[in-house]
């Protein structure tokens, strides 16, 4: 019989059941201390002050009324601020944004780009003084407009591969079709806004700089960090053990920037919390898309040609591009097939990474598209999408590691009673309210990076896992400690898991989804090989037994696939036509991603996206002033989401997906939650009412304005 490292019989079933989080109690007690509630003696308090103009130059900063207010220590800009690099290529492969190099010339590129810190005694004081500083500048004409026909949009390389694919005769196959599909769909900025602002305090140490910060890598804002003042990598350390929500937000931004200036030329602690306004300049955001889907099937519904061509928006300064028409490189094929991700530079502030980058409004595009074309085929949605499996990817010709999507479908429709829906719309109602069933797939890459854990057997028959990993809400934590007790074969109270620290060395941030599948392959890896060599020893030593791994070559080692996260949205709303109000009535996602680690965080991490992809369907929306380039209601009064009361029922389950030539099983399912949910939204509203609703959000004003319903 197989025995533990104790002798007492081995279990292996910590991962697949519920625990609750390990951190949970601390939370709930405020045991837990986030960045911004960590006190350090001496601790001074810096407040950032944007720019009021969207263009020009700053030409005065007058800092000495500012100076003579009480308790203010200094105030930083552009003519009196450290240097930093910039020209040099990050940990992510890409150049740092400008916009994290503050205060390194007069130039204004947007609306909201930090011009100075005001740092003071108290965050009170430092308020005031920034409030009260006078900054002149010399404005210039902008451009904030984004439109879907702009002549200066150019393709451009992402995260879903290159800025253009194409295969096949695209027009032929068009002209040949039975049934087309020409249609235009948008979806506007959003914000993340995660409940805990970006918050950051740097000081110096003995010659090292310590920063304790909320952030989704502690390697990543280290290295960053490095290369920015050019110091020895071994020179900082970056530490963010709890982490309120991140959500592709919480990278390296001006705040730990400009602390770190702070710090350095005050020789003391230096902390900046960014405003929940400011979050709307600095922080990053999803650009609005415009997208083109035009398709052509046979008579059956099966594709002839798809194209899916996306436009979005970045800033003058740096390029990101919402790689929307990525989606169809991966859900659907045709002997003809097309995407192109194009961006537009215009002055604003650059996008960045938000809950399913390019996933997300793709899927609204796409998967509104095909309920479309299954309606003209006079075919049933689920059908179609199941008549359109492909074999291999769309674009890379590679195979799938596994594809459950019908199986997903099957069980959505089972328990979703989608057998009973007519799929005639308009007919149903209770009342003033019409209402309507809708479908979407989802689907999410599981990719993994190469990670480096340390697993320690301590001489209190208790082990200690270290991996730089970081819990930004999801329940890494305890997923992590789950799968440590199976590898080590012990129970989960023995184990201890430690996480955020840059020290700890290198590991995948969280983010892509990929950071669960990154971190527990390194864990199990260096658990395993201490359970092992605890067998061959005599006893732990007073230091203990520690062993390391490093996933870089197993990672560079693993097959070519395709592999992905797959789902099936399913959604029921009630419209009221005579007041334009929608309501989602019930929501059904069902999932293939792997083994599910914790099914109780789990089922939570997936129902916050679907209930993300209400808040999409139907209320969120940033809208910028031509005239000043600036926001709208920046904050979340005026920026709405999805509260207690527009979140009905809903669920999420999983099929079996397994996948037996995957070291690890597992994927990722932070992100798939909200991607298609938009679209079964969208799609249930045209059940219900006729009508198609082509731009998001589906506002009350859109629907009366929609024309007659069914």
């Amino acid at each position: 019989m197989t025995t533990t490292t104790t002798g007492t019989p081995a279990t292996k079933n910590a991962v697949g059941t519920a625990h609750t989080r390990v951190e949970g109690r601390d939370k709930v007690t405020g045991a837990a201390r986030y960045a911004g509630e960590i006190p350090f003696a001496e601790l001074a308090h810096g407040w950032l002050v944007l720019s009021t103009v969207t263009r020009g130059r700053v030409l005065a900063v007058e800092t000495a009324p500012v100076l003579g207010m009480p308790g203010v220590l200094t105030v930083l800009h552009h003519g009196n601020a450290p240097r930093v690099a910039s020209d040099y290529i990050g940990l992510l492969g890409v150049p740092p944004d400008p916009t994290v190099a503050v205060f390194q010339n007069d130039r204004v590129p947007h609306a909201g780009w930090p011009v100075a810190l005001v740092v003071a005694e108290t965050s009170e004081q430092a308020r005031e003084a920034a409030e009260a500083l006078v900054v002149r500048y010399e404005e210039e004409p902008h451009d904030v407009d984004f439109t879907g026909d702009d002549p200066d949009a150019r393709p451009v390389t992402g995260p879903s591969g290159p800025g253009v694919t194409e295969k096949g005769d695209l027009e032929g196959e068009l002209a040949a079709s039975a049934v087309v599909l020409d249609a235009e769909y948008t979806t506007p900025q959003e914000h993340h806004n995660a409940m805990e602002p970006h918050a950051v305090t740097a000081l110096w140490d003995g010659g090292r700089l310590e920063v304790v910060d909320s952030n989704q890598g502690t390697m990543w804002v280290a290295d960053e960090l490095a290369k920015l003042f050019s110091l020895d990598p071994a020179s900082v350390r970056v530490r963010s053990e709890h982490v309120g929500g991140g959500f592709g937000s919480k990278g390296v931004r001006a705040h730990q920037v400009s602390a770190v200036m702070a710090a350095t030329v005050l020789s003391r602690p230096v902390r900046v919390v960014m405003t929940r306004r400011q979050m709307f300049s600095i922080a990053g955001y999803r650009s609005p898309t415009t997208q083109r889907i035009r398709l052509g099937a046979d008579a059956g519904g099966r594709l002839r040609a798809l194209e899916h061509s996306s436009l979005s928006l970045t800033s003058t300064v740096h390029e990101f591009v919402e790689s929307s028409a990525g989606v169809a490189r991966v859900m659907y094929d045709a002997p003809a097939h097309r995407t192109a991700n194009r961006v537009v530079r215009l002055d604003v502030p650059t996008p960045t990474w938000m809950r399913a980058p390019g996933e997300a409004p793709g899927s609204f595009a796409l998967e509104s598209a095909l309920d479309e074309l299954a309606e003209k085929c006079g075919i049933d949605p689920i059908e179609l999408r199941v008549r359109n499996e492909p074999e291999r990817g769309p674009v890379s010709g590679l195979p799938f590691s596994t594809r459950n999507l019908p199986a997903c479908f099957r069980e959505g429709a089972r328990r979703f009673g989608w057998a009973d829906r007519d799929p005639r719309p308009g007919l149903r109602r209770d009342g003033r309210w019409l209402l309507g069933t809708g479908t979407a797939a989802a689907s999410f890459f599981a990719g993994a990076a190469p990670s480096t854990a340390a697993a320690t057997a301590e001489a209190d028959g208790t082990f200690t896992v270290r991996i730089n990993a970081a819990d930004i809400g999801t329940g890494a934590r305890t997923a992590l400690t789950l799968v440590a007790a199976d590898s080590l074969q012990v129970p989960t109270d023995r184990v201890r898991v430690r996480i955020g620290d840059s020290d700890f060395g290198p590991a995948m941030i969280a983010g892509g989804s990929m950071g669960t599948r990154s971190w527990a392959w390194a864990v199990t890896a260096a658990a395993e090989e201490l359970r092992e060599r605890l067998v061959l020893s005599d006893g732990i030593p007073p230091e203990g037994i520690t062993v390391r791994s490093d996933t870089t070559e197993a990672v560079g080692a693993l097959a070519q696939k395709e592999r992905h996260s797959f789902g099936a949205q399913f959604a029921e709303v009630a419209v009221d036509v005579a007041t334009g109000e929608v309501r989602v009535r019930r929501m059904l996602g069902i999932f293939a991603a792997g083994r599910i680690v914790n099914p109780l965080t789990a089922r939570g991490q997936l129902t916050g996206g679907m209930i993300w992809g209400i808040s999409m369907a139907l209320h969120e929306e940033a809208v910028r002033d031509r005239a000043t380039g600036t926001h709208y209601g920046a904050d979340l009064a005026g920026y709405h989401v999805a509260t207690h009361a527009d979140v009905p029922l809903v669920e999420a389950d999983w099929v079996d997906d397994p996948d037996p030539d995957d070291p690890v099983g597992f994927k990722g399912i932070g992100e798939i939650g909200i991607v298609g949910a938009a679209a079964a939204i969208a799609n249930a509203v045209w059940h219900a009412t006729g009508v198609r609703h082509r731009s998001l959000p589906i506002r009350p004003d859109r629907v009366l304005g929609a024309g007659p319903h069914a």
